[in-house]
């Protein structure tokens, strides 16, 4: 941790402001365009502030898992490109990209925002599965918050590929009218601690001065589906309460883009 940056922070903190002049709770401007990519059954582009993330799902149908034959299943893939951020290397998945991942499935996951039984075609032996792959343009801090804007976007922007059940045979050139049953619409808001100061959707620097962070995954106000802590610095029950309130609350916002 840079401590030059994070006395920086600090001293921006005292003056009720943050290092780009915005306020504590406050979000930089969030944009959601669909239908992004011809090729995938639904995509999305997403960008807060600067930060931009791509988002696409592609449909497969394979047979399912022997635990559950009448579901589909869900997989999130995420890949950190080096043009986004030199920090990022090209090869296998980092810890940061299975993070990510996680945390976005996560949500998608415990909140049953799909209806799984609905992808079955033939019990115990096709089932749709929804694939999932996000990637960064740019990376100008709280990546959680957009990968999970914009997966979420794709999912409700994806149809149904062109399916021949006799040949199983599926025809990704046409879609159908027919969407993938998103029934919950879940995000995840991002709450960083900087000293004694809480706030929402961290620039770069401000993730790595950060003590710690908490990436809450709800589905309205009310309701919280997933909980993620990251960094090294302990969060009393009371912070962690402010920090749960906090991504309830601004959990709304963002639903308002979708």
């Amino acid at each position: 941790m840079n401590k030059d940056l994070k006395q920086h922070c600090a001293r921006f903190s005292a003056l009720g402001i943050r290092l780009d002049g915005r306020r504590f709770e406050e979000y930089r401007p969030v944009e959601v365009e669909y239908g992004i990519s011809n090729s995938a059954e639904g995509s999305a582009r997403v960008k807060i502030g600067t930060t931009e993330v791509l988002a696409g799902v592609k449909l497969s149908i394979e047979k399912p898992y022997p635990d559950a034959p009448e579901k589909g299943s869900l997989s999130v893939n995420v890949e950190l490109l080096p043009l986004s951020n030199p920090k990022f290397e090209s090869g296998p998945p980092g810890i940061d990209s299975i993070e990510l991942a996680r945390v976005v499935d996560r949500s998608i996951r415990e909140s049953e925002a799909i209806d799984m039984e609905a992808l079955c075609v033939k019990t115990g032996e096709k089932v749709w599965i929804v694939n999932i792959d996000i990637c960064t343009l740019n990376d100008a801090g709280n990546l959680f918050d957009a990968s999970a804007l914009a997966a979420l976007a794709a999912l409700r922007d994806t149809r149904f590929p062109e399916y021949d059940e006799e040949k199983n045979a599926i025809n990704y050139d046409k879609k159908t009218d027919r969407k993938l049953p998103v029934r919950n619409m879940p995000l995840s808001v991002t709450v960083l601690k900087l000293g004694n100061v809480l706030i929402v959707d961290p620039i770069s620097e401000e993730e790595s001065a950060a003590d710690a962070r908490l990436t809450v995954g709800s589905l309205d106000e009310d309701t919280m589906c997933a909980l993620q802590k990251g960094g090294s610095a302990p969060l009393t029950s009371e912070e962690i309460g402010k920090m749960v309130e906090m991504g309830l609350k601004h959990g709304a916002f963002l639903r308002k883009h979708i």
